[in-house]
């Protein structure tokens, strides 16, 4: 009898064990599916940064490659990410942005050192892919130049937009290619981006003149709680 109490007893504790087994497994089976199920993050975010902008002048002047000078400028806009899969996500921003280029004394096109600054508007939609904390993005931009001027000799005056053969064009498209790097502070997230713009359409009626800026920024932001592109549903 007390062998037949011992057995059931063994068969008994062995059965708990593997049924609590079984069900910590599915538990943690289920927290690790739905983790991976998480989107990323979706938020929308205001922002002002630096950016290092230069102009190409193209295969037919390449006499000026020695004179070009990079200038500092300055974007301000909103950005704004759409997290659509646990790997993917759309990005987008709208900002103003003034941009050109420097060339040095004894250039073969002025002869004087020569600054150009264009302030436009500018609309880059990028494709951006993560893995854990780094992404990679990339995408087509599209901008409008509202206004410029040229300083030559200390003297500054205003760029003619137009058909004329001296005037500069307001349309421009291009394409943006980057990566960067989000990590969490105690409150809120921050992304590190580096990307590089490639001008893609002649901005004068003169010359080659395409833009050309590196663009770094950090974005401190808070994500949404609840993201109008999630099709979870809380339990």
């Amino acid at each position: 009898m007390q062998a037949k109490v011992k057995t059931g007893f063994v068969l008994g504790m062995i059965f708990l064990f593997t049924n609590t087994f079984g069900q910590s497994v599915d538990t943690i089976t289920t927290e690790a599916s739905k983790k991976a199920r998480v989107k990323q993050n979706t938020y929308l975010n205001p922002f002002i940064r630096l950016v290092g902008t230069s102009l190409n002048y193209g295969s037919s002047n390449s006499e000026l490659a020695d004179y070009k000078k990079q200038i500092v400028g300055a974007r301000a806009g909103v950005t704004f990410q759409a997290g659509l899969t646990p790997s993917f996500s759309l990005a987008s921003e709208l900002y103003v942005i003034m941009k050109g280029g420097k060339l040095k004394a004894d250039n073969p096109i002025t002869g004087n050192e020569t600054t150009d600054r264009l302030y436009a508007v500018e609309l880059p939609i990028l494709a951006r892919f993560h893995v854990g904390k780094f992404h990679v993005n990339a995408g087509p931009s599209v901008g409008y130049n509202i206004y410029g001027t040229r300083k030559m000799n200390d003297v500054r005056r205003d760029l003619s937009f137009g058909n004329s053969r001296q005037d500069f064009k307001r349309f421009e498209a291009g394409i943006q290619a980057g990566g960067g790097y989000t990590f969490k502070t105690k409150h809120q997230m921050a992304t590190v981006d580096l990307r590089y713009n490639h001008g893609l359409t002649n901005i004068s009626n003169a010359r080659e003149i395409y833009n050309r800026n590196v663009m770094v920024s950090l974005h401190i932001y808070r994500p949404w709680k609840s993201s109008p592109f999630s099709s979870a549903r809380k339990k």
